[in-house]
């Protein structure tokens, strides 16, 4: 408190202290009110003086206070909407009666391919001119809701979209009028091309499922009636006809176990239990497991694998892996041909290499055959997706062998890999880690075989 302030208190006090000695009660009383309405001014001022000093400290401390935004502002509704919009995976377009854009978001931007600028006060036909889009919003300023309508865009990349358009009312709703209620449209497109691409994808497995069954048993069931109606007593021809029937039921074995092998593999069904194991072994009993049909075909099969090689990997699956990769050498290789397993490794390769670099073990499959032409090894690791279809069917494929490769190599924490030389082969590689990956697990999407 300042020291004027104080004298002045002081003096009030002794000159009410004067005036109660004085005998007239009049006098005494207007002195003691004059007194007590002094000094309540007085502490008035000192009083409104101090929180304005105050007030001018906080000022003083944080000037930049009055600047950050309340929490009443940031949740405001008008912000929250943007917010929303925005952050919506689905493209928002709402137009007014002309036809011109009023309101839409960022996936809406992307959507038209507009890099720069707004899509606001642009007519809907000045970004687009899909005929399926405008009919929608036309048909919904006439008060008639569209939903389901398919929209495709062919930008850098295909998209497809459901578009959903429902129009805006006036409060009225006009409707009892006979007026036009709509005042506005607003859509909604929603990102369906993953969708789309599954759905296709499971049209065309069934598809080519059902024409790998049909197409042997069309043949079971036209010689069984062909030994039905006699032929059963012609010795030799029965046999031959028995003996075709039987490689026709193998072979539809093999693709429904193949079929539910992949599809176990591809949800995620199937467990690797990888461990270091020694893999000469290994390619030996592959080998000799194929030794009749590479005898039949006069295909060499030779182990170049050094005996103390060992990999991590489960075995069952590395061996169901090296079957299906050699099964495939021989039977597309020439006749008299050659099949060669070979291994690789990083370890020693590099002296010091890099921190998050995982060594890998590399088991090579060669074959002399006559190679695969450039255009089809992006396609190979599809699923039924063969070179030469008739040849291939005459050999026996079915379609899924290199599919249950892929996958049970990505099981691995690994991958496969192809290249080819027309007139000179082609080679298969799997890459394995050399040791347990953070991730082991079985499930992944590429398919394929040859």
């Amino acid at each position: 408190m300042p020291k004027r302030y104080i004298v002045l208190i002081v003096a009030a006090a002794v000159f009410l202290a004067v005036a109660l000695l004085l005998p007239s009660f009049a006098v005494r009383a207007v002195l003691a009110g004059l007194t007590v309405l002094v000094a309540t001014v007085v502490s008035f001022r000192s009083f409104s003086g101090k929180t304005s000093n105050e007030q001018s400290d906080t000022n003083r401390i944080d000037p930049e206070a009055g600047d950050e935004e309340s929490p009443a502002e940031t949740f405001a509704p008008g912000k929250l909407f943007a917010a929303t919009m925005n952050g919506m995976r689905e493209g928002l377009l709402v137009v007014d009666r002309d036809m011109r854009v009023v309101a839409s978001n960022v996936s809406a931007k992307r959507l038209f391919n507009l890099s720069r600028g707004s899509l606001e006060t642009q007519r809907l036909t000045e970004i687009t001119r899909n005929p399926a889009i405008y009919s929608a919003f036309l048909d919904a300023l006439k008060g008639t809701e569209r939903s389901g309508v398919k929209v495709e865009t062919h930008g850098p990349e295909r998209l497809v979209f459901d578009l959903r358009v429902i129009p805006l009312m006036s409060s009225n709703g006009g409707r009892a009028e006979g007026t036009q209620a709509a005042q506005g449209a607003l859509g909604v497109f929603i990102d369906v091309t993953r969708v789309e691409r599954l759905e296709h994808m499971r049209q065309e497995f069934l598809s080519n499922v059902s024409h790998e069954l049909r197409t042997p048993l069309t043949a079971i069931l036209a010689f069984i009636e062909t030994l039905e109606v006699g032929a059963i007593e012609d010795k030799e021809a029965s046999l031959r006809f028995l003996s075709i029937i039987r490689r026709n039921a193998t072979r539809m074995h093999e693709l429904i176990d193949d079929t539910l092998e992949l599809s176990a593999i591809e949800s995620g069904n199937v467990k690797v239990r990888a461990e270091q194991v020694e893999l000469a072994p290994i390619v030996s009993d592959v080998i000799a497991s194929l030794a009749t049909k590479a005898a039949a075909q006069g295909v060499v099969v030779s182990n170049a694998v050094a005996p103390e090689t060992t990999v991590y990997a489960d075995v069952r699956r590395l061996e169901q892996m090296l079957t299906k990769l050699v099964d495939n050498a021989i039977k597309c290789n020439r006749e008299k041909g050659n099949v060669k397993i070979s291994h690789e490794s990083d370890k020693g390769a590099v002296a010091n290499p890099p921190a998050r670099a995982a060594s890998r073990s590399r088991i090579i499959v060669e074959d002399s055959g006559e190679g695969i032409p450039a255009q089809h090894l992006e396609r190979l690791f599809e699923r039924f997706y063969r070179v030469d279809r008739a040849r291939s069917r005459e050999l026996g494929g079915i379609g899924l062998g290199l599919a249950i490769v892929k996958h049970l190599a990505r099981a691995h924490g690994g991958e496969v890999k192809v290249s080819s030389e027309l007139g000179k082969g082609s080679s298969f590689t799997i890459e394995l880690p050399e040791s347990q990956q953070p991730e082991v697990g079985g499930n992944s999407s590429v398919t394929g075989s040859r």
